[in-house]
């Protein structure tokens, strides 16, 4: 491993008999970034996650996390990571604080030092006054921020985190990406899972995009936006729900064009000006749209809209 990996992968496959969930990917993941992976289900996240938390071995390529082999350092990797499953699974009838101490303990930390972090992250993610409390008690963005302390108990160099704001109303999102933040800054390596794509552009340095596993695409958040998509998108209603019969007009008007069953979109440079063309064309929305392009547009362009079991 190199000075500024903290995890490395290469040809990395995983089967389970004829089922090929990962096939043949590379990864590199430097000390102290934020790392995403988004992708639908299916597409071989779960298994990826599970081989870079070494808790599931690869069936083909090597993977070295911290410059050592899983296969044979499972345990030591394991004392430096940190887990944030996407199920918060905590001890509902104990205390907020108990949840934490008890979690220290399979670290083989001392009980003086369990219960001085225990204050710490109690007090890092704004949960000191229910310190006391039995976690049934707890908002569910409570037992998040909980389950997030949980995670920090053994002071991990890198933080994996599945879907940690799924569920969560906007506040308690946003309470939670400070607190990313804070870690990030303190020099801890970040590897998130998530569905929210304005989630991935606030909080990844870098990401992939799997599917079918493989990866299909990866970069900074604005750069894959660059790269696969326009500046800006139009989209456009009308009043029939025939919109398929507005492609041949429209087409000439954009750098691609799709097709939805509610609206068409218009993927384009200066929005402002397509829109006057198209309505200098004789071309009568019902309702027009121009806004920025982003993260979703790329996903959905390289994984499709089709739903995926």
């Amino acid at each position: 491993m190199t000075n500024d990996y903290v995890l490395e992968a290469r040809r990395l496959v995983k089967r389970f008999g004829d089922f090929e969930a990962v096939r043949g990917i590379d990864l590199s993941i430097e000390r102290g970034e934020s790392f995403g992976f988004l992708g639908p289900n299916g597409a071989g996240k779960t298994s990826t996650m599970r081989m870079i938390s070494a808790v599931s071995q690869p069936t083909e390529g090597t993977i070295t996390i911290f410059g050592l082999d899983p296969s044979t350092h499972g345990p030591e990797i394991r004392q430096r990571l940190g887990i944030v499953p996407q199920e918060d699974s905590l001890e509902l009838e104990l205390s907020v604080r108990l949840n934490l101490e008890m979690f220290g303990r399979y670290f083989d930390l001392p009980r003086r030092v369990v219960r001085e972090r225990a204050t710490e992250l109690l007090e890092f993610t704004q949960l000191s006054e229910r310190a006391n409390e039995k976690v049934d008690n707890l908002s569910g963005g409570m037992k998040r921020r909980l389950t997030i302390a949980r995670g920090l108990i053994n002071r991990p160099e890198i933080l994996i985190l599945d879907e940690p704001t799924t569920g969560l109303d906007p506040q308690a999102r946003h309470l939670l990406w400070d607190r990313l933040y804070r870690l990030k800054r303190e020099g801890v390596t970040l590897i998130i899972t998530t569905h929210y794509m304005d989630e991935a552009e606030q909080l990844c340095d870098r990401l992939v995009v799997m599917d079918r596993g493989t990866i299909v695409a990866e970069g900074a958040p604005r750069s894959l936006i660059d790269r696969y998509s326009t500046r800006e998108v139009v989209e456009l209603r009308f009043a029939s729900d025939n919109h398929e019969a507005f492609h041949d007009r429209l087409a000439p008007f954009a750098e691609r064009l799709e097709i939805l069953p509610d609206r068409v979109l218009l993927y384009v440079h200066e929005g402002d000006a397509t829109l006057r063309e198209i309505h200098a064309s004789g071309i009568t929305p019902s309702s027009a749209l121009v806004r920025r392009s982003s993260l979703e547009d790329v996903f959905l362009h390289l994984t499709g809209r089709s739903l995926s079991d």
